[in-house]
């Protein structure tokens, strides 16, 4: 709960500076209140959550195919949440690296969870 009041303050006291930053530190700063407020991820801090999310842009640009992408984030989190690990997969795409969507979308197209 730590981490949500630090993401908070900071944009309240960088607010202006995450306005005039442009969209690039606003999505940022979406991606950040949305995976440390969401329980699951219980990420140590920040730079940790955004290191992972531009992790999975890479990941995307590097036309890994979604299936691992997948089994990658339920691996590290340790969890068989199929939404969770959608979930932070669509914030990262949709809020770091928004121009990889439809690569994305290309190869999650097809993609099935793993039946229990």
């Amino acid at each position: 709960m730590r981490m949500v009041a630090k993401v908070f303050m900071a944009t309240a006291v960088l607010g202006v500076g995450v306005t005039m930053a442009g969209p690039a530190g606003a999505d940022a700063v979406g991606y950040l209140v949305n995976v440390t407020v969401r329980p699951g991820y219980h990420f140590p801090n920040a730079d940790a959550a955004l290191a992972y999310g531009h992790g999975i842009c890479d990941e995307v640009a590097a036309q890994r195919p979604y299936a691992q992408i997948i089994a990658d984030i339920r691996a590290d989190f340790r969890t068989t949440d199929e939404y969770q690990a959608a979930y932070l997969v669509n914030q990262a795409a949709g809020q770091l690296c928004p121009a990889q969507i439809w690569q994305l979308r290309n190869s999650a197209a097809h993609y099935r969870p793993p039946q229990p």
